[in-house]
């Protein structure tokens, strides 16, 4: 059988949502170790927020658990399982629709003002108002998308393949689907397993995306996904003493 991975996983999986775009949750994994301040640094990538201004607030489907308010805490203190939702909310817009709609204020009649989130923003040349620190975020957004695109690619129909997802043992299979998935976002690898730690059988929500026995298909992002020359593994017990 493949390796069983044994003692508590140093990461966590959660679904991220996005108050700003409405953009559907999609699934990554997290340090358990990290600060609340350094998740949400993490997520400025991810979302184009602003970590001075964000908050994050904890949902177990659409129950409210809690929100992440101590920057010091360990993301592990809030989370114990994984398949929570982490909901990003830009804090620092939200204030401004309010500002705008309580006082009326015109855009230009609003920049004008001194005393205000944004001003300081702009004078301290703090997230959005610090180019450099823009033009960095935009690059490491960009090299991921690219990574993320080169490892796709890689990703042939009918590929041997070994994946790797935090929490799960590793697994070999043959690559059955390369493609967006209904209610997703991005590009997913369809895998038939060589052994029974998927969860389906290809199809996700009524929709077939390939064929396999129960519990032999799974679906996973590119990143997860080695395209190799990895033969099934022998499980032939004649030989056991």
């Amino acid at each position: 059988m493949s390796e069983i991975i044994s003692g508590k996983s140093d990461f966590i999986k959660a679904n991220v949502s996005n108050s700003k775009n409405d953009a559907v949750a999609f699934e990554m994994k997290f340090a358990k170790d990290l600060t609340i301040a350094q998740l949400k640094s993490k997520l400025e990538i991810i979302t184009g927020g602003n970590a001075a201004t964000m908050k994050l607030e904890l949902y177990n489907g659409d129950r409210y658990v809690s929100t992440l308010d101590n920057n010091d805490a360990k993301l592990g203190f809030y989370m114990h399982s994984d398949g929570l939702r982490l909901h990003v909310v830009d804090s620092f817009a939200s204030f401004d629709d309010e500002m705008v709609q309580k006082f009326e204020l015109t855009n230009e009649q609003y920049e004008q003002k001194r005393d205000t989130v944004r001003n300081f923003l702009l004078q301290n040349r703090v997230g959005k108002y610090n180019e450099d620190e823009m033009r960095q975020r935009e690059e490491k957004r960009r090299e991921l998308a690219e990574e993320i695109q080169r490892r796709a690619e890689l990703c042939v129909v009918g590929s041997r393949c070994q994946v790797t997802v935090s929490g799960n043992p590793t697994r070999r299979g043959v690559i059955k689907y390369n493609g967006p998935l209904d209610g997703k976002s991005g590009i997913f690898i369809g895998v038939q397993y060589d052994e029974p730690l998927g969860k389906n059988n290809g199809s996700i929500n009524g929709k077939a995306y390939f064929e396999c026995p129960p519990n032999y298909g799974g679906f996973v992002a590119p990143l997860s996904v080695e395209v190799g020359d990895f033969p099934p593994e022998d499980f032939d017990l004649d030989d056991e003493i």
